[in-house]
């Protein structure tokens, strides 16, 4: 038997002797359950505790089986207490990872790990890489025991954000590619396809739908080409590891590329509509804190960047690096906690309210840190700070509604302008009262003068969404909202306010970069699908 079928078949096993030897047990628990006021999760555990002694996702599967033998009424709210790591889908959709086989980077990064059998820059023991390896590092197993765990966790995975991690995938080989992408999404369809437009085609209907698709690559593999290569394959956003705009850092780190590159790969990449997710890396060699903020500061004040998203990787010292060699001669210091805290949060109060700040260290076991800071935990930490100096952040993430019920009604529609080195840039977005974050589209505006050679022949005269995203936790398709964000209309309400402003600017064309599974959605709102992307006329 396959090695993806072992734990789920274990699970299920399990499950039916939990249900023989503790029936009477867990129906007293899940009456307490539906009785009791607002739980902390140590109330909750203490209450399990008093009732039975089982795993969390066994008393969930336990529930659910329960539920549909009708021995007992089946309780949203007793369903999501037991759900194991809300936050999870707590964005509107289920992120999953998955991580490319070991394959040769072309860059020499000093400050980059190079363990035999992993992709380059990840390490054994990080906890995606575990997943990776226990598979073999193949792309269908990989996606069908994340959806297996996030089903019996109580997830819901009808949408999947599927991250492809790993080396520089723009280096791997195409067939490679191509071969990866396909098995991911027989994974999610549950059949096998020939062809990956085969498969492409399987999942605009399936269970499982793929609703974005993200790839990591660097600043100078990027080009027009590439660009049109990218939506080939369906992806809707690329994390692009800039790591420094000084070019002084990138030389010191032996980075490969300069802030010309990167300056272009994100113009490339904006106007071929896709998120725009950077990775920005301070205490480099050669860098200081007072470097370091001001590097930041370029992030928004260069019109040629201004990401959609970022994530901030302190650089980790790890011993099987060239990096170490520096700091063994004493040419090399690592940031003191305070000293990382203090910029993170001077960091965190610049960031624009159209950017969300994905992570702030990256999860790297303590074990492989040789010097430094290593608190897993630092985004709660520098949170903690900013509250107490009085600073806040207005980022995405920090703003999200999250699992807070909202009032439709109450919902302000904001629209935030900016500008970039060859775009018009229109972030709008439904805000509570309370200055929470429903929903947002990006809409992009291409600017008349923005070099044609740049731009694909599909996107030329148009107008183009770049993202819709309704938060709240993650409803199953079709499923009504029980005052939740999803699924009362904002994402239509946000396209036909795109339209307005597209259609007052002068376009007469409207595109959308849509993900494989929300091809049937924006069918509903008239738009066609063309060879890489959907279209309307407005």
């Amino acid at each position: 038997m396959p090695l993806v079928d072992i734990s789920a078949q274990g699970l299920e096993t399990s499950t039916r002797a939990d249900l023989a030897l503790h029936s009477r047990a867990l129906i007293a628990l899940y009456a307490e359950l539906r009785s009791a006021p607002s739980l902390s999760e140590i109330e909750l555990g203490h209450l399990i505790d008093r009732h039975v002694s089982l795993q969390k996702n066994r008393l969930l599967q336990a529930y659910r089986e329960l539920a549909a033998q009708g021995t007992i009424a089946y309780d949203k709210r007793v369903f999501e207490l037991l759900r194991l790591r809300p936050v999870r889908t707590i964005s509107g959709v289920a992120p999953m990872a998955v991580l490319t086989g070991p394959y040769p980077c072309p860059a020499e990064c000093i400050f980059c790990p190079d363990v035999k059998g992993m992709p380059r820059s990840y390490l054994p023991e990080e906890p995606g890489a575990q997943r990776a390896v226990r598979t073999r590092f193949d792309p269908f197993k990989q996606v069908d025991v994340r959806l297996r765990t996030l089903h019996m966790n109580g997830h819901p995975t009808d949408k999947i954000e599927l991250l492809i991690l790993g080396a520089t995938w723009s280096a791997y080989p195409k067939k490679y590619q191509e071969w990866f992408i396909r098995r991911c999404l027989d994974a999610m369809n549950g059949v096998d396809s020939p062809t990956l437009v085969d498969a492409q085609k399987q999942n605009e209907s399936a269970e499982h739908r793929n609703v974005g698709l993200v790839i990591e690559t660097r600043p100078d593999y990027i080009t027009l080409d590439e660009v049109r290569r990218l939506r080939f394959l369906g992806v809707t956003k690329v994390q692009l590891g800039v790591q420094s705009l000084d070019d002084r850092i990138n030389a010191l780190n032996k980075r490969g590329h300069g802030i010309a590159e990167t300056r272009r790969a994100v113009r490339l990449l904006r106007l071929g509509g896709f998120k725009l997710h950077l990775h920005w890396m301070p205490n480099l060699l050669g860098a200081t804190p007072a470097s370091d903020a001001e590097d930041f500061k370029r992030l928004w004040d260069d019109p040629a960047i201004r990401p959609d998203e970022l994530k901030i990787y302190p650089c980790a010292l790890i011993k099987e690096t060239e990096l170490y060699a520096y700091y063994e001669r004493g040419e090399y210091r690592p940031y003191t906690d305070a000293d990382l805290i203090d910029l993170l949060v001077e960091c965190k109060a610049q960031v624009p309210l159209y950017c969300r700040i994905n992570r702030v260290i990256r999860d790297i076991p303590k074990d492989y840190i040789a010097a430094g800071s290593t608190k897993s935990h630092l985004r709660v930490v520098v949170q903690k700070e900013m509250a107490r100096r009085g600073r806040a952040c207005q980022c995405i993430r920090c703003r999200e509604v999250r699992s807070e019920k909202i009032n439709p009604a109450r919902l302000h529609l904001s629209t935030h302008t900016y500008a970039t080195d060859a775009t018009t840039e229109h972030f709008l977005s439904f805000v509570t009262p309370e200055n929470k974050l429903a929903g947002f589209l990006r809409l992009s505006l291409p600017n008349a003068d923005a070099p044609r050679e740049e731009i694909l022949d599909e996107l030329r005269g148009g107008a183009i969404i770049r993202e819709v995203h309704v938060y709240g936790p993650a409803l199953e398709i079709g499923a009504d909202s029980a005052g939740e964000a999803q699924h009362v209309g904002l994402g239509t309400r946000l396209v036909r306010a795109a339209e307005e402003i597209a259609c007052a600017a002068g376009f007469t064309r409207l595109a959308v970069i849509s993900a494989i599974g929300t091809r049937a959605y924006y069918r509903k709102l008239g738009f066609e699908l063309g060879d890489l992307y959907m279209a309307r006329a407005i």
